[in-house]
């Protein structure tokens, strides 16, 4: 028999140290000396008598005493049933704790009405009455589509479209729609048809994609708002904008020809800005060249009025000596820069011609040069000057002898 055994023969245990002590009847380690641990198979049969008590069963047999078969307490009819309640409400309250993630709100739901949005942490609600469900309002959710729609021209346009989006209000997101995503998609190709059906075609596939795409932008979110999605748009691209396949070439013949506009425009304007300043130049240089003439020819015309003024002056004080000077000063001006030829006829002497201006600058050297390149004999112009003193003698006596003429 086992040591431990109550009632048993082998009375000796490993930590009494010592046989059993006392008469007493009951089984084991009740000596005075015993100072062992408690005994577990004995700790566990008093607590499944406890247990048996309470739910009215019969007592442990062969008690201590020598008493044979006790009678039991009677049965109480509520004692399991309230046992398994109170384990069941331990159990349904212990379900109740959820955590909430630090990228989530929760949106309570009791009986199916909303009751508040639940923050991160470690949160409580009674599990079967309140419905809890989760948004995770940092996640950038996207969505693309691709439509073949009218322009404002009549002319079909394909364009392809992403948006990035984030949940802005959980309880909107969670109550207001069925599906938030079926919903953004419709908003989406609404907002794009609305758009494009009043725009022209060539200004969606050239310069209009950024005007394009901001309209859209702004149509939908108000869509999102007014039907309470609890949406908030990040950002909203035209990935690509395109017409139908069958005029696909035409098109990019006309995407070329506009570029070709450009380049030329941009060349036309560059000459513009190089010739133009250069001509503004030359108009303003032109300017004020008339202007100094101008300058200069009144102020030549005041010099010779305040001139004219001086000589009328002297004039109405001389008139006679000053009609000689004006007289003098024209012959002066009118002969001073013409040639000069002197012919002398005499009945007794050959025709003589005397070349003026040769004579002038015969002076000024041995030899003098004539305007065909032919030298004078010194000899001759001493003869010519001897026969134009005589001739002058002659004149002076009978002017019908000589003849006088000048000219050029």
């Amino acid at each position: 028999m086992a040591w431990n055994e109550p009632g048993g023969g082998n009375q000796h245990d490993p930590w009494s140290g010592g046989g059993r002590r006392g008469g007493n009847g009951g089984g084991g380690n009740r000596g005075g000396g015993n100072q062992g641990p408690p005994d577990l198979d004995e700790a566990l049969k008093k607590f499944q008598d406890k247990l048996n008590s309470m739910l009215g069963g019969r007592g442990k047999r062969g008690g201590r005493g020598g008493g044979g078969g006790g009678g039991g307490k009677p049965r109480n009819a509520f004692a399991l049933p309230g046992l398994l309640l109170i384990v069941a409400l331990a159990i349904w309250a212990a379900s109740g704790f959820y955590l909430v993630d630090q990228s989530e709100r929760g949106v309570v739901l009791r009986f199916g009405k909303f009751q508040e949005v639940v923050t991160p942490g470690l949160q409580w609600n009674p599990p079967l009455i309140d419905d809890v469900r989760m948004v995770n309002v940092t996640r950038v959710r996207s969505i693309t589509q691709t439509q073949s729609m009218l322009t404002q021209d009549e002319n079909i346009v394909s364009v392809e479209m992403s948006a990035q989006y984030q949940v802005a209000d959980p309880r909107g997101y969670v109550l207001n729609v069925r599906d938030p995503g079926l919903s953004l998609e419709n908003a989406l190709d609404s907002a794009l048809r609305h758009v494009v059906g009043g725009t022209d075609m060539i200004d969606i596939l050239t310069s209009g994609r950024e005007i394009l795409g901001t309209a859209v932008a702004s149509r939908l979110q108000s869509y999102l708002d007014s039907y309470g999605t609890g949406i908030r748009l990040q950002t909203l691209n035209v990935e690509s904008t395109a017409p139908p396949d069958p005029v696909q070439d035409a098109f990019d013949d006309v995407i070329r020809a506009r570029e070709d506009r450009q380049r030329t425009i941009n060349q036309a304007m560059a000459y513009a800005n190089a010739v133009i300043p250069a001509a503004q130049g030359q108009a303003q240089r032109l300017v004020e060249q008339g202007q100094g003439y101008r300058e200069s020819v009144v102020a030549e015309a005041r010099g010779q009025a305040n001139r004219f003024n001086a000589l009328l002056t002297q004039y109405q004080d001389a008139p006679a000596i000053m009609r000689e000077r004006l007289y003098l000063d024209a012959l002066s001006d009118v002969y001073g820069d013409t040639a000069k030829v002197m012919v002398d006829v005499d009945s007794e002497a050959p025709l003589m011609v005397l070349p003026m201006d040769r004579l002038s600058r015969g002076t000024t050297g041995a030899a003098s040069q004539g305007d065909d390149g032919e030298s004078l004999d010194p000899g001759l112009l001493e003869r010519l000057r001897s026969s134009q003193s005589d001739s002058d003698s002659r004149n002076s006596n009978a002017s019908s002898n000589g003849i006088r003429r000048e000219g050029r």
